[in-house]
């Protein structure tokens, strides 16, 4: 977890904006129109991954205009460090019953892709009516499994990102933006 002594030093591991918060909100209102014009009036459930995607998975469910329901999962594979543990594990669970549902996975970032290649086979063995995937930010040098999201809003180079839900060490999960985190 990193320490800092003051403002200046927390701000200071901020390195540059990625992705701005007008842009976001923009990607986000397309999105929302892609996913209610797809599933106009069958029901949905979108299923976050928490902790990243809790604030795209808000901003993305007032953009849906269709009827939705909300799930959430816990899936870890990024502990302490900026480098992933290579390990995916299920901390919290869907309570519903998906195989009424076409469920939409909103995830915050897709890297090795490992956590959604679970995710989705763990949910798929659940027989949801259909199942797709939309991600905030997607790392495709990084990926080390076959998976590609459905839906993906920014496809980013191989930085260590923070801000919209994307922390290091639980910090800047606050910053309206996207942001490379400077170790």
């Amino acid at each position: 977890m990193p320490e800092f002594k003051n403002m200046d030093d927390y701000n200071g591991k901020i390195k540059r904006i990625i992705v701005t918060k007008e842009e976001i909100d923009e990607a986000i209102r397309k999105a929302g129109k892609q996913i209610s014009d797809s599933y106009d009036g069958r029901p949905i459930l979108l299923v976050s991954i928490l902790k990243g995607a809790f604030v795209f998975m808000a901003d993305l469910c007032r953009a849906v205009t269709v009827p939705c329901e909300i799930g959430f999962m816990c899936a870890k594979s990024y502990y302490e460090g900026t480098v992933s543990s290579g390990l995916v594990k299920i901390t919290m669970d869907l309570e519903q019953d998906i195989s009424k549902y076409h469920v939409i996975i909103v995830e915050d970032i897709i890297d090795t892709g490992r956590t959604l290649k679970d995710v989705v086979a763990l949910l798929k063995s659940r027989n949801p009516l259909s199942l797709r995937v939309v991600t905030l930010l997607d790392k495709p040098s990084r990926r080390v499994v076959d998976f590609q999201a459905d839906i993906s809003l920014f496809t980013i180079p191989d930085y260590f990102v923070i801000g919209y839900g994307l922390d290091c060490g639980e910090y800047y999960r606050n910053l309206p933006y996207i942001a490379e985190y400077s170790e």
